[in-house]
């Protein structure tokens, strides 16, 4: 007859091992897990669908000496998620998030930017879900908002606009995109605070982006402009404005070459920079 439960080494062993741990952590460890599975679920079905991925017929082949070798899958150049099944992958993280209660729920909002955000460079003692996805733009990201409107939010940072200004849109859409952010955010969690995060300066000819004709395009006087109204949209709303661009601007206003990959994206200096910037101001009237 095996042995209850409470009474298997294994267990014991598991309950020594984390006793002390605090419970924002264990949660946090739950929450990672749940969203692992859930990636490597959608991932499977992706490639399940997908037309590139060998039959099980096909997982062996011969090589030139006759011997037996396992045929790794050929992903293509750019296996990505498509826009959708991003947004499906984030509506997933928010429920799981959701269904374990997990605690101090801070959300990070916007594009490819705060995507790759080091998880390990994020503030402690919160439960971070980064809802980014590369090349998101305001009006995408305000068509999605209503998927954490049933998660218990205790603060939301957003930055999103630089693929605005990319593409062509407007300063004035931008801004109205971003007020319609907020404005949706409060309507769903009253009492959540929000940080609306300036945009970011770009390297300009600088930059080795391969679209950076297109940054060429955009003057810092054009994102300057953009930040002071989100300033001034930030008061009229009653949420904070973290104004990001003078760190990371050089002497002429464009993306210190020091802070990123690129002239567009950050290196691990820049998001040193901005981590920092999010500690000080997780000091101020939001205590563990």
């Amino acid at each position: 007859m095996a042995p209850p439960l409470q009474h298997h080494p294994q267990l014991r062993k598991a309950i020594r091992y984390f006793q002390g741990v605090p419970p924002w952590a264990l949660l946090s460890l739950v929450l990672n897990g749940l969203l692992f599975v859930t990636v490597l679920v959608t991932l499977r079905q992706l490639s399940l669908s997908s037309q590139t991925v060998l039959s099980q017929s096909n997982a062996f082949a011969s090589d030139l000496d006759g011997s037996t070798t396992t045929v790794a899958p050929e992903l293509g150049q750019r296996h990505t998620l498509d826009y959708q099944q991003w947004v499906a992958l984030l509506q997933a993280e928010a429920e799981a998030a959701e269904a374990i209660n997990a605690p101090r729920q801070t959300v990070l909002l916007g594009d490819s930017l705060t995507l790759w955000f080091p998880p390990e460079m994020l503030p402690g003692r919160k439960t971070w879900l980064n809802q980014a996805i590369s090349g998101e733009n305001s009006s995408g990201l305000r068509n999605r908002i209503h998927l954490l409107d049933n998660n218990t939010l205790e603060a939301a940072f957003i930055m999103v606009g630089i693929n605005d200004l990319i593409w062509g849109g407007s300063d004035a859409d931008l801004v109205y995109n971003i007020r319609r952010i907020v404005g949706d955010l409060q309507q769903a969690h009253p009492e959540l605070r929000i940080v609306v995060q300036s945009v970011l300066p770009h390297g300009g000819a600088r930059a080795s982006w391969e679209g950076r004709d297109r940054l060429a395009d955009i003057p810092p006087g054009q994102i300057q402009a953009i930040n002071q109204q989100l300033r001034l949209l930030a008061v009229e709303m009653g949420v904070e404005f973290l104004d990001l661009y003078p760190l990371f601007a050089d002497g002429d206003g464009y993306l210190r070459p020091d802070l990123s990959t690129d002239g567009l994206h950050l290196n691990q200096e820049g998001y040193r920079v901005w981590r920092t910037a999010l500690a000080l101001i997780n000091e101020t009237d939001f205590q563990p």
